[in-house]
């Protein structure tokens, strides 16, 4: 991708394909692309708003990868490595994009549905994805970050450059809001609760 340079590698030898894309070589950076596309695109996925977002995110994420390749550590597990790299990288595209997004969602003072977290074992995770993808960036961002990849709010606030409590207001938030869409989309989750209206999934 970066450079012209051939080595040997074998596909089954990880390290090899590692070195040789240390080294430049196009079709070890291919293998190791197919090899992890689907793990990075996931991650993408999940701080975007939409596929084509994800897209963009998984393709400089990749950039970073193979840029920063001579920084891995082989003694080192690689996924964890490459997460950092893609969830900052949706950071990065959180920072010059998400603040000019409008809001998907707009349940400001909205309370806590009541309902078991068991609930969410009737949703499959692509189901759960699409209705994540509808919060606000910057919610989606802090969800992600704390109930999903680990990090903790004070990790949360310096990669942000928000404060901690901030952090902590609006995974609050964004907790709230899923919850709500999980009652808006899936109202058959929830027979005995009346009065929720249910809205229809746009197709498009």
């Amino acid at each position: 991708m970066l450079f012209r340079k051939k080595t040997s590698y074998s596909e089954n030898d990880f390290e090899s394909v590692v070195k040789a894309c240390q080294d430049g070589d196009p079709q070890a950076q291919r293998v190791l692309f197919k090899q992890y596309f689907g793990y990075a695109k996931s991650i993408s996925l999940r701080y975007a708003s939409t596929r084509e977002e994800a897209e963009e995110v998984l393709n400089e994420g990749f950039l970073k990868v193979f840029q920063n390749l001579a920084k891995y550590d082989p003694m080192q597990p690689f996924k964890p490595w490459i997460r950092k790299i893609l969830i900052n990288t949706a950071i990065s595209y959180y920072r010059k994009h998400g603040k000019h997004q409008n809001n998907t969602v707009t349940l400001e003072d909205a309370p806590y549905p009541r309902f078991d977290d068991q609930i969410l074992e009737n949703i499959t995770a692509d189901e759960i994805l699409e209705l994540v993808q509808m919060l606000r960036p910057v919610y989606r961002t802090v969800f992600m970050m704390y109930a999903i990849d680990g990090y903790n709010h004070r990790e949360i606030a310096d990669l942000l450059t928000i404060n901690e409590a901030t952090v902590r207001s609006h995974y609050v938030r964004a907790r709230a809001r899923l919850q709500h869409l999980i009652k808006q989309y899936y109202p058959d989750l929830f027979p005995n609760d009346l009065g929720i209206q249910s809205y229809k999934r746009n197709e498009n």
